[in-house]
């Protein structure tokens, strides 16, 4: 519809999304947990996207801005692009995910930090019961699906062990970085922060970043997110296909993702490899090992552990009360 016959706010409310403020509100709440998982390195804010079952509407609302959008963007036809896109949606997700970055980046840093045990403890709970609410979506339960969690997880597994590289800093290669790691981001147990680490670029566009105004680092940084732009608007529509033409395998192959991450989340760990990126140690590879005894750190760790899955079986609840 064209944007000549309405005014924003009706353009605004013409895009799909809440309908109640009670809606908006569970709306927020989920990005809000997204963005609590994003900030934490090695975990995926689409995980909590799928438990908490946005994950088509998240997919669908970034196939929205498609060529039609960008053809009313270059018309000047504001209210109709505006219409077109699924903005009343993106608005209340990203809102509650700019929420947790801003408020929670800082507990998380100092957690990360001071208090590793406990914060991976929570996430493994987190991804854990996650595992089993994606993978009741599995249906039939057959061989087949079956196989494809497995292929999920060991290249979920084998990924997320992965050491950094070396690779070169030509233009086309950071654009390259900026679509790999935006569409992990969307994916399941898959972090595109780690994604960006592994390709060995993670220390030199975040180091653009703190001086966005120089022409070099402007280049790098318009590079990275043209490549950011054109990946997720790709990838988007290649999961919106598969979720739709092959939804048990696809969603299979999700599920196994999430059990592959298990092994990056793991509390308990041995650094085997680290390096100074920025004036900071940032750990390279590590290994899973176990706790020394039973200790009050380890009873923290557990329960934790449950508070996590419990986290999981009260947004998946509610969920289920607002559909």
């Amino acid at each position: 519809m064209s944007g000549d016959k309405m005014n924003f706010r009706a353009a605004f409310m013409a895009s799909p999304g809440p309908q109640t403020p009670r809606e908006a509100a569970m709306l927020w709440l989920k990005g809000l947990c997204m963005g609590g998982a994003d900030i934490i390195p090695g975990v995926s804010g689409g995980t909590i996207a799928f438990i908490t079952g946005i994950y088509s509407q998240l997919v669908d609302a970034i196939r929205s801005f498609d060529f039609l959008f960008v053809r009313r963007l270059l018309r000047l036809d504001l209210k109709g692009a505006l219409a077109e896109v699924h903005a009343r949606f993106l608005a209340c997700l990203l809102f509650g995910i700019l929420t947790a970055i801003v408020t929670m980046a800082g507990v998380m840093n100092y957690m990360l930090n001071n208090r590793p045990v406990e914060i991976w403890s929570l996430f493994f709970g987190l991804i854990a019961a996650s595992i089993f609410v994606v993978g009741r979506e599995i249906k039939p339960l057959s061989a087949v699906n079956l196989g494809f969690v497995l292929l999920g997880t060991v290249g979920s597994y084998l990924l997320v062990g992965m050491i950094p590289v070396s690779t070169p800093e030509t233009l086309s290669f950071i654009f390259l970085c900026g679509a790999i790691a935006i569409c992990a981001m969307i994916l399941p147990g898959i972090s595109g922060a780690f994604l960006l680490l592994m390709l060995g670029k993670y220390e030199y566009v975040t180091r653009t970043l703190k001086n966005p105004f120089l022409w070099d680092n402007f280049v790098v940084i318009a590079a990275f997110a043209g490549g950011a732009v054109v990946g997720i608007a790709l990838f988007s529509r290649v999961l919106h296909f598969l979720l739709n033409r092959w939804h048990a395998a696809t969603v299979s192959v999700l599920t196994g993702f999430m059990i592959g991450a298990l092994r990056k989340v793991w509390p308990w760990k041995e650094v085997l490899e680290s390096a100074v990126i920025r004036g900071k140690i940032h750990v390279l590879r590590t290994q899973n090992v176990l706790p020394d005894g039973f200790s009050g750190q380890v009873a923290l760790a557990m329960g934790l552990f449950v508070l996590g899955v419990l986290v999981v079986v009260v947004l998946e609840r509610l969920s289920n009360r607002v559909k």
